[in-house]
């Protein structure tokens, strides 16, 4: 069993909803610091908020970027990238061109995320694939492209608009298609300790979840 500690540091606390007011972002960090969580992560315009909020604390502000469908173009979001970066963000969860991957342009998708990554400018850049819309062969090639092009982590699903978020058997073939040192982030769906031990024992090294605070209740009591 993970320490408190190590779990912690392995957790992304989110709150990327549409609607979520300053008082849902004041929460999410305070949280966050009193759990010493890896990452508050938010939605672009809530960077500037948690980034004043978290001032003091070791957690990382991470924006979401292209979220949640990923269509913008790799321009678009390398400036959107940009200016979560100029606003205190120091990761970078970015959705990739489903639609380019699932055609077979695998040069747009490769561009979308050198360009992510450029504008990063060495910071934590994750790339979400969607799994719950590809086939294990484009999860596997999505995988290999996000490598390729230099990104520090994949990650399963923004679980948006109904889609089924982390599964054990994704995590399990993304493992096994990056190799032991890329990073995996399983989120979607993750919402108590059980779950996310799953997660971790099929090879994630983050878990991204609304319920952070939930799972370490869990974890605490035990």
């Amino acid at each position: 069993m993970l320490s408190p500690q190590n779990l912690a540091k392995m957790i992304d606390h989110t709150n990327v909803r549409p609607d979520a007011t300053e008082e849902a972002i004041n929460k999410l960090c305070s949280e966050a610091k009193q759990y010493n969580f890896a990452c508050a992560c938010v939605t672009p315009t809530n960077v500037i908020i948690a980034k004043k909020l978290l001032r003091g604390s070791d957690v990382q502000v991470c924006a979401v970027i292209g979220f949640p469908l990923g269509v913008q173009t790799p321009k678009t979001k390398a400036f959107e990238t940009m200016e979560a970066v100029s606003k205190g963000a120091s990761e970078i969860d970015m959705v990739i061109n489903i639609g380019g991957l699932k055609s077979g342009r695998e040069e747009l998708v490769k561009e979308d995320i050198e360009g992510v990554i450029e504008a990063a400018a060495g910071r934590t850049v994750k790339v979400i694939l969607e799994t719950a819309l590809l086939t294990d062969d484009e999860k596997v090639k999505a995988c290999l492209i996000a490598k390729k092009a230099g990104a520090d982590f994949v990650k399963t699903s923004t679980a948006y608009g109904g889609l089924s978020g982390a599964t054990v058997e994704d995590v399990t073939l993304m493992r096994k298609t990056v190799g032991p040192e890329m990073g995996i982030k399983a989120a979607g769906g993750i919402r108590d300790l059980k779950t996310a031990l799953e997660m971790i024992d099929a090879g994630a090294t983050k878990i991204g979840t609304s319920t952070g605070v939930q799972i370490m209740q869990e974890l605490l009591k035990e």
